[in-house]
């Protein structure tokens, strides 16, 4: 592991193994924190290396506290991890500057001595704030010259944690406006399928390639037909076609906006297929290929007139394995059905159709907004038939379970290439290889 210098302060310290390290001594004394914030300390600590106390504790405070209740404790345990270091003895501590200057230490903390106010903060002591930290106005917080309430140190709490509540927040429990910063935030999720051999080939090393005969044979003629050089290729690796189709009836409307917010970004940033269907399949690749997110829905509502009524699953099923799965876009692809499962078919054509699809794809993945609640089970009659066809079963019912989502997507497939006795005429499995 490469080893980061972080400052005069920590010299020779690695920033991974710090952030590491301080990360799970707050998660020992009850503040959770996820891998993710240990990462992002990581790289924040090269940024700005704390070569004193101060820039240390904004950074780690920044990257770690997303609540304004988390702070006695990080406050605890950063005294006692640093307080105590010959690097940042008798250096004063940020914290001092928030709340009584007469309170007793918090619990953990090593002593140190404190400057006098006028002593350690000159500038400030009229109560300016320099122009770098100049406070930032927040609504519902007032100053009244004490710099305990000065909302500068709010500011920085709420830019690290603006996000943060919205993770966990299922998305039929947010507010327009929260649901607004949602859809930007999903439309960034990149997602990846698996690779596969495309029938074009490339020149390659001769470890694991094969001969190449056209090539070999096009240069010797340029030695007068003596083949000097053997010429070696591969078939080119591809990533395969993702494809959705995404139910917009009645019972998903409170998570349809999201979703769709979803395929948008899959198909400008993967090049995925997009449909949605609810009493009938609707093709919307092209329209949500438009950049603008409001046009991109607008146009796409305008295409589906079925929206947010019934759902006839089979049917659109159907309807997409023969007018486009057994052309080409499902053969090989992996298919993410967003959808809870509740059709007005009859449970035997949904497993029917299910059927043929499977034996087209290389994966399909079922998204499930309703799998989220503590006691569901896939007991209606759409879903039931449906679940043994799929490889992959997810909620995707918030932010933070897209990431299982993008797992699944991702994923290779473990059931067997051809399904033995089963594939028959067109529908037989093609270009999973």
């Amino acid at each position: 592991m490469t080893e980061h210098a972080l400052g005069d302060g920590l010299a020779d310290v690695d920033a991974a193994a710090l952030a590491v390290a301080f990360s799970t001594a707050l998660r020992r004394a009850g503040l959770p924190n996820s891998p993710d914030r240990a990462a992002w300390l990581a790289q924040a600590l090269r940024i700005v290396p704390p070569t004193s106390r101060e820039p240390l504790y904004w950074t780690c405070r920044v990257a770690l506290v997303f609540s304004h209740e988390q702070l006695p404790v990080f406050d605890a345990v950063f005294s006692a991890a640093f307080d105590g270091t010959a690097a940042f003895d008798g250096m004063a501590d940020p914290a001092d500057t928030r709340g009584d200057a007469n309170s007793p230490p918090a619990i953990g903390a090593t002593e140190h001595t404190r400057a006098a106010p006028s002593e350690r903060r000159p500038a400030h002591a009229a109560g300016q704030l320099p122009a770098s930290r100049a406070p930032v106005a927040l609504p519902g917080i007032e100053s009244d010259g004490d710099e305990s309430n000065a909302p500068g140190f709010e500011a920085i709490l709420a830019m690290a944690s603006a996000d943060e509540h919205l993770h966990e927040k299922s998305f039929a429990e947010l507010t327009p406006e929260e649901t607004a910063r949602v859809r930007q935030l999903v439309r960034r999720i990149v997602l990846a399928t698996p690779e596969r051999r495309s029938r074009r080939t490339r020149q390659w090393a001769h470890s694991g390639a094969k001969l190449d005969l056209r090539r070999t044979i096009r240069a010797a003629r340029r030695t007068g037909g003596d083949a000097s050089t053997l010429v070696y290729a591969r078939r080119r690796p591809r990533p395969r076609r993702l494809v959705f189709l995404c139910d917009v009836s009645g019972s998903m409307e409170p998570y349809t906006q999201v979703f769709l917010s979803l395929l948008q970004g899959a198909v400008a940033g993967a090049q995925a297929e997009a449909f949605v269907f609810s009493t009938r399949l609707t093709r919307l690749t092209r329209q949500l290929s438009n950049r603008n997110a409001h046009e991109a829905l607008a146009l796409g509502a305008a295409a589906a007139p079925d929206w947010a009524g019934g759902t006839r699953l089979a049917e659109s099923l159907r309807h997409f394995i023969d007018g486009h799965g057994r052309r080409g876009l499902a053969r090989g692809a992996v298919i993410v059905v967003l959808s809870d499962g509740w059709a007005q078919d009859a449970p035997e054509l949904v497993g029917a159709q299910m059927a043929r699809l499977r034996r087209l794809a290389y994966r399909i993945v079922w998204v499930n907004p309703r799998k989220a609640g503590t006691d569901y089970q896939p007991l209606a009659g759409g879903m039931a038939a449906a679940l043994p066809y799929c490889d992959a079963f997810v909620s995707g019912h918030n932010y933070a379970a897209l990431a299982d989502a993008a797992s699944a997507i991702r994923a290779e497939r473990s059931r067997p290439a051809r399904m033995a006795g089963s594939a028959t005429g067109q529908d037989r499995e093609e270009g999973n290889d």
